[in-house]
């Protein structure tokens, strides 16, 4: 154990004298890592911190975390009851930390679905506008500026695909499972079928369409007015519980007060 912790201060000597870069370490072992990484994980920091976000940058941080765990625990566990189940649960205890940020993301995510969801129709909306003067994937290019924030990436890949040759419904669809909100894939459909259609058919899939918006858009008004019921009648609840317990808890000290008397 003597050795372990002389290694330990060594190390911590030659990092702070810069002998040694442990940043660069990271750095380097990171692509030995690469396959931790989910799959939506991009999507999900995109979401929350915008398009600037440094993916590697983060994920190195979780790496970073989650294996200074291990050490640390391992090292603790060195010291007093060294075997292969502490040893276990540092690595258990490590991985929990290195996907702690992963599930916060998720979290939030799943908050803000609902806000996403009534964004949708709004933005469905102005591309409808833009379709009765262009193409679909014109459309949805001019469209890019002016979306939401979080709808932004999405598109980008979208129309490169699109742009890429592929005039299969799989761009849409890729669209409508990146952002799974209500009826997300039936209006990418009917975007697609509206794509496809001649100009002399157009008009009739384009109406089509822009009844299906405003049926979303009116779906998204009621759930917005739903959620605020809600707020009022939670707000309300927690007053009247808060005072009636308040109430409560002030009739049972005057009565204790006079029971001392």
């Amino acid at each position: 154990m003597e050795f372990i912790l002389i290694a330990l201060i060594i190390l911590f000597v030659l990092e702070y004298n810069k002998k040694i870069d442990t940043q660069k370490f990271l750095t380097d072992a990171e692509p030995y890592f690469r396959f931790l990484m989910e799959d939506d994980y991009k999507f999900l920091l995109t979401v929350r911190h915008g398009n600037e976000v440094d993916v590697n940058r983060e994920f190195s941080k979780r790496l970073r975390n989650g294996l200074v765990v291990i050490v640390f625990i391992i090292f603790i566990f060195m010291l007093s009851n060294p075997s292969f189940v502490n040893i276990l649960f540092a690595v258990i205890l490590g991985f929990l930390v290195f996907k702690l940020p992963y599930t916060s993301l998720q979290k939030y995510y799943k908050a803000n679905l609902n806000k996403i969801n009534q964004m949708l129709p709004y933005y469905l909306k102005s591309l409808e506008i833009l379709v009765q003067h262009y193409t679909v994937p014109v459309a949805i290019r001019r469209s890019i500026d002016t979306a939401p924030e979080i709808f932004k990436p999405g598109l980008e890949k979208l129309i490169t695909k699109i742009e890429a040759g592929d005039s299969s419904v799989n761009p849409y669809m890729d669209f409508a499972k990146e952002y799974p909100v209500r009826d997300s894939m039936r209006m990418m459909r009917l975007l697609y079928r509206l794509g496809l259609g001649s100009q002399e058919n157009k008009q009739e899939q384009l109406v089509l369409f822009a009844r299906t918006v405003s049926t979303l858009q009116n779906k998204a008004r009621e759930q917005k007015y739903k959620n605020r019921l809600d707020t009022m009648e939670n707000k309300t609840m927690t007053m009247l519980v808060t005072t009636g317990g308040g109430i409560l808890l002030l009739l049972l000290f005057a009565m204790m007060q006079m029971m001392n008397f």
